[in-house]
Order: structure tokens, then sequence, then C-alpha cells
């Protein structure tokens, strides 16, 4: 039999994150929604309580973790094989804490993507000195989107560091980050493989914020356009290998997305849940019962179309939570990863969007945050990889085809 159970230490810290969402985020969400690019104060606040649980090993509130994060759980390994509850224990606080709000929980400091990044990849000397810094993630550009492989920011050696050029877009967190991890290329002329990862601290000179993105949702997370013009960083800020292999290919960057993913992930099931039990109390104010005993079809419309809602939403959360446990257990995960991606973005914005449509002008006003989460859970649909993407990926894994051979 295959037990479901969250183990004991992973419910406790994504109760602590539950009650963050609850008691923090959703009280000023309408708040920072309303007043875009307003520095949510309240967070400073957090900032010290993630720094604190951090300094007393008690699992992170926020969703940066790496498949090198957390300890051992003598519960956790006896119900899910788990070694290592890093990801896990990531993936559900970033679901609670979405819960509360999603653009909050992609402001909280000390855990930005870039976190992950460097958790993933970052040697054991780098993990110590970038262990409790504020990092952003900076990789797409003007020219491209989806297709990483196309970076076009430049990283050239010069003595003791790293000269970085290029424009970065759509950088989550991009002016409130104390760091930036950056995609770059050492030699444009081994293509993919020479693109590595650099962190890039907030005060390296020729590093600056052109703009802040006006946006569709998650409007209390900054959204920066990153200028690098000679900007200086120290040469041992190349996270892992400064080497280019060139038949591991992309392979080492690109780890990276198998431990946000499932993260991104996490944010969509988290915005959906939020959204299902907002609506169900809508449905059963207006005296709509949802009934689990009776088939759907012989229910009120709207009672179907929430089963229905809920059986993908629960999908979601299995395929999030089994590309997490991968991570955490070293397996490969790269298939699972892009499929809970693929579903729970899919998932979120099926989910908010229809829970606005049954709520009819209740839904479209602004008298409940249905149609923020409506809004919000769009972008969880598109960075990190979009649908498209996701779906390229794990037709490449199932079919057994390489980047090349099917595109």
């Amino acid at each position: 039999m295959i037990n479901l159970e969250l183990p004991k230490k992973l419910r406790a810290s994504a109760n602590q994150a539950h009650q963050v969402a609850s008691e923090i985020f959703r009280p000023i969400s309408r708040k920072y929604d309303l007043g875009e690019h307003e520095y949510p104060v309240e967070l400073d606040t957090m900032a010290a309580m993630v720094e604190g649980l951090a300094d007393s090993g008690t699992q992170k509130i926020g969703g940066a973790a790496g498949g090198r994060s957390g300890e051992s759980d003598a519960h956790a390994t006896e119900l899910l094989g788990n070694t290592n509850g890093g990801n896990m224990s990531a993936l559900l606080n970033a679901l609670e804490t979405s819960w509360g709000d999603v653009g909050l929980m992609l402001s909280i400091p000390y855990q930005g993507l870039g976190n992950a990044a460097i958790a993933a990849v970052a040697t054991d000397e780098q993990l110590k000195r970038f262990g409790k810094v504020w990092a952003a993630m900076a990789i797409t550009e003007p020219s491209f989107g989806s297709d990483s492989a196309a970076v076009t920011t430049t990283a050239v050696r010069d003595g003791d560091e790293w000269v970085l050029n290029g424009e970065k877009i759509f950088v989550t967190a991009g002016q409130r980050a104390t760091h930036i991890v950056v995609w770059a290329s050492v030699d444009k002329s081994l293509g993919r493989a020479a693109i590595k990862s650099f962190v890039v601290p907030r005060d390296a000179p020729g590093l600056s914020v052109a703009r802040l993105e006006h946006k569709l949702g998650i409007k209390a997370s900054d959204t920066a356009v990153l200028l690098l013009q000679d900007c200086r960083i120290p040469a041992d800020n190349i996270l892992g290998s400064p080497e280019v292999n060139v038949e591991k290919g992309f392979a080492g960057v690109m780890q990276t997305f198998d431990n946000t993913r499932p993260l991104v992930a996490a944010m969509a099931v988290g915005v959906a849940r939020a959204a299902l039990e907002e609506l169900r109390a809508i449905l059963t104010a207006a005296g709509i019962e949802i009934s689990y005993d009776t088939p759907a079809i012989n229910q009120h419309a709207a009672a179907a179309e929430f089963l229905r809602m809920e059986a993908d939403y629960e999908s979601a959360y299995l395929l999030s939570l089994r590309a997490a446990w991968m991570a955490d257990n070293k397996k490969p995960n790269s298939l699972e990863a892009s499929m809970s991606k693929a579903k729970a973005g899919r998932t979120g914005t099926d989910v908010t969007l229809k829970a606005v449509e049954l709520a009819g002008t209740l839904g479209y006003s602004q008298r409940t945050l249905l149609e923020k989460w409506g809004r919000d859970s769009k972008i969880l649909d598109i960075f990190e990889g979009t649908q498209q993407i996701q779906q390229l990926i794990v037709a490449r894994r199932v079919l057994g085809k390489t980047s090349s051979e099917l595109k």
C-alpha cells in the first residue's frame, strides 16, 4: 500500500507556512495588489522570522530550497523513503504561502528562485558564502523567452574577475534581492554548453535596474529589467565548475529547473486550492450541495464542475509531490518536474478563471480575491518554462528524443 500521509516534520513546517499565509498575507493581499511596486513593509518581520528559523534549524517558510538543503527525518524515511526533505519542505511551504498570496510569497526576503539555483549547482564553499543571501534569477532576455539556450549575455574572464554584459528582463524580485543569479555565455562559439550561472551582488559595479514592469498579476512582487554594463564580479562567483564540458552540454545549468519547476507547480496548486475553497463557500451559501456519493451527472452543473476541478487539483498536487520527492532522493526528475509544472500551471488558470465564472458578478468584483487569483495564476503557467515548453520536454523524455530531434 502507498502511504500518502506527509511526515510529521513536514506537516509542522507546512502548518507554520499556512499560519503566515492566513495571518500576514491574506489581510494585506488586496492592499499590495492595488499598490503595485509599493514595498510590503510587513515582510521585514518575515525576514527576521525566516532568518531565525534557519538559524534554529527549522524548515524555511518560503519556497526556495535545493536538493542539498534540509536534514534527514526518520519519520520521512519510514513513510516516503526520504533521505533529504529540503525540496519537499520547500514545495509545501510554497504551496501554503501561495494560498495566502503568490505575489507576496515571491517577495519573501532571502527566499528567491535564485536561491534554488545556488542550492542546486553551487560548490560547498559557495553554499557557505551564499547560503543566507536573497537571490533573484535572471535568465530571460529581450531576444528570447522559453528558449534558455539562446542566452546572449556574455561573461569574459579578466584576471581575478568576470566581466558581464547584457540585458535581462522579467527578473522576479530583481530590484529588492541582494544578489542576482545571472545566466551568461563564457564562449559563444561553444554554443549552449558554455552557458553558466553567476552570482552577482546587488552593489556590483555595472549592474543597474532599468525599470520595473507593470503586470497583469503578482503585483506585490517587483519584476525588473536589469542592465549589465561591464559588470565585474569575483572569479569564484561562477556557480559550479568554470570548465566548459561540451559533452555534458547544457545539463548542468538546466538542473536548476528540476528543483524550481515543482516549486512553481506548488504555487499554482496553492492558488487553485484558495479559489476552490472560496468557490465552495459561495456555492454552499447559494444552496448548491457538493456530494461525493452522488454521480456528478446527477448533481447541479456548478457542483459537477467543482468536482472536476477538484480532481484536477488533486492530480496536480500529487504530481508536484512526486517531483520534489524524487529530487530529495537524488533521482532524475526532469520528466516529473515538467509534468508537474505543465499540469499545475494549466490547472491553476482553469480553476481560478472557472471559479470567477461560477461565482458570477461576485467573482468578477473585488469583494473577494477570486478575480485577483485569476490574474495571479496566469504567470504560473508561463515562467520557469511555458506550458508548450513543458509538453515538449515531456514528449522528448517519453519518446527518448534529443532537443535536436524533437523541436
